[in-house]
This record gives structure tokens, C-alpha cells and sequence, in this order.
């Protein structure tokens, strides 16, 4: 009898604008997976604060990381593999969103702050702000390769979810 398949949950992050969203959807696509977008679970008063260009602080972020961190237990607890899409900017909320899980792999999307500012000038009824772009990456802390896949943003999708697979 073989052993059931460990499910993996892939935490797609990055600033703002990186593609974690567009990405990350067609990456649960292609790993048969459902794609969840860290935004949708904000608290109410966390949508306000950034619809007004008011950049969250740590305070605000714990009970949304909290959240993920319950949705990606539950994911591995079940042997499922799906993909979420958060920034996890600061080294400390990637280590409360993986709660010590090995399941669990960040993928980071790297770009110039120039490619993503020209990027976010582009959208539309988004209510993260391109003004607030560099609050986050003030407070982005890299990580580095051997805490996550990193993957630039400068090449096409099908590029990237190559990328991450191959590693």
C-alpha cells in the first residue's frame, strides 16, 4: 500500500502589482489546485485603511495572517495541494504563515520598482493604491533561494510556472 501524497501549498508573494494573483491562478490551474487571493480575507477595517492610502501596520495584518495561516493548515492537514496569493512582505509573517509546516513554499516575484509601478498605473478597481508601492518595499524583506523560489517578473506566465515547477 502506498503512502498518500503530501499535499503543498504554494504561497505566492511579492509587492503589490508583481503578478501574484494573475500567476498564481493560472499556477493552481496547472497543479490541479484551487487559487485563493490573501486580499479576499481582509478584514473590513484593513480595506478601508488601504482604499483611503493608509498602509497597514503589524497590528493590522495579524489577524488577516492568522487567517491564511488556518487556511493553509487545513489544505495540508487534508493532503491538498493549493496555491495563495499574499504578499508576505516581512520574514516574521512568512515564518506565522508556514507555522513550521514543510508543505509549505514560498514563491517569490521579483521585479524593479519601475516594471511594477508602470504595471500598477495600468489597473483598475483595485483598491491597493500604486501610490502605497513604495511603503511596500519598505518593508519587503527578500527572501533569498534557499527560503523560497524566487522568479522575475520580466518574462511571459508560462515562463514563470515553468520556473516554479522545474524547482
Amino acid at each position: 500500500m502506498s503512502e498518500p501524497q503530501a499535499g503543498r501549498v504554494y504561497v505566492v508573494m511579492g509587492v503589490s502589482g508583481c503578478g501574484k494573483s494573475t500567476v498564481g491562478r493560472a499556477l493552481a490551474q496547472q497543479l490541479d489546485g484551487p487559487f485563493y487571493d490573501g486580499d479576499d480575507f481582509h478584514p473590513a477595517e484593513n480595506v478601508a485603511k488601504m482604499s483611503q492610502g493608509i498602509p497597514l501596520n503589524d497590528d493590522d495584518r495579524t489577524p488577516w495572517l492568522n487567517r491564511l495561516a488556518d487556511l493553509i493548515e487545513e489544505h495540508l492537514g487534508r493532503g491538498e495541494t493549493a496555491v495563495l496569493a499574499c504578499s508576505a512582505l516581512k520574514e516574521n509573517y512568512r515564518q506565522r504563515l508556514k507555522r513550521g509546516q514543510d508543505w509549505v513554499i514560498f514563491v517569490y516575484f521579483k521585479g524593479s520598482f519601475d516594471l511594477i509601478w508602470r504595471r500598477m498605473q495600468q489597473r483598475e478597481g483595485h483598491y491597493m493604491k500604486a501610490e502605497m508601492l513604495h511603503s511596500q518595499f519598505d518593508a519587503l524583506e527578500e527572501p533569498d533561494s534557499d527560503t523560497a523560489v524566487v522568479v522575475d517578473i520580466n518574462q511571459d506566465i508560462p515562463a514563470m510556472i515553468s520556473e516554479i515547477i522545474g524547482r
